[in-house]
């Protein structure tokens, strides 16, 4: 088993390269627009949703409810991200710290379940993702949420890795979300605007997902969670 993992870990690096060179070139102009805020962020958001529904579009011909479900949820996704960046308090931080957590999952989860392989966390949905995966991504997006909070002196610590945890946990249901509405389509990616990604959907599947989530317990608690 421990050989099999060992031998199948190349072939995923493989693929590495165009993903490195994709994030580098897209990561610091999303940040960019993330820490000036008005009118940037707002840009990023009117250019990415109709790019989002459209893919969510195509993955769901013939199926109205499934795309009415999508297309809503997806707009819930960029108007949690407008209304989170633009608090007064912790606006800027919180984004970063979301951004944060999901990368810190897809990378945890990416390397971890490349080299340690083992039982699969939903093959007939994501042949690929495995548990120690799930362990790995919900790791480092704990220790990056604990550290994060550090970093701008705020929040509770142990809250703010658990908090990450969550996140994680959110993030891989989301991308479990896609990668189910894909297999149901046919199609490896859902579309091919970024190379090594696939389509922008493939890159932003887990932080719609977490948005979502962050901005619900947002309105939930009616305060400034989690910073409060």
């Amino acid at each position: 088993m421990a050989a099999s993992a060992a031998s199948a870990a190349p072939a995923r690096f493989r693929g590495l390269l165009p993903r490195v060179v994709s994030a580098a070139i897209l990561a610091p102009l999303l940040l960019l627009a993330v820490w000036i805020g008005f009118p940037w962020i707002d840009l990023v958001a009117a250019v990415a949703a109709p790019l989002i529904v459209g893919e969510w579009l195509r993955l769901t011909r013939r199926r109205p409810v499934a795309r009415a479900a999508l297309v809503l949820y997806s707009v819930a996704a960029v108007l949690a991200l407008l209304w989170l960046r633009h608090q007064p308090a912790f606006g800027r931080e919180t984004i970063l710290w979301i951004l944060a957590c999901v990368w810190a999952t897809d990378i945890g989860a990416y390397f971890v379940g490349s080299y340690a392989g083992g039982a699969r966390l939903a093959p007939s949905i994501s042949p690929s993702k495995t548990w120690s995966g799930l362990v790995g991504g919900a790791s480092g997006s704990a220790i990056v949420s604990a550290l994060f909070g550090l970093a701008v002196g705020a929040g509770e610590t142990v809250t703010l890795a658990l908090t990450g945890v969550g996140i994680a946990l959110i993030a891989q249901a989301g991308d479990l979300l896609e990668s189910a509405q894909k297999r149901r389509a046919g199609v490896k990616d859902s579309g091919r605007l970024i190379p090594g990604h696939g389509g922008i959907l493939d890159r932003v599947d887990g932080l719609i997902a977490a948005l979502v989530f962050v901005a619900l317990i947002r309105l939930a608690t009616g305060g400034e969670w989690p910073w409060a």
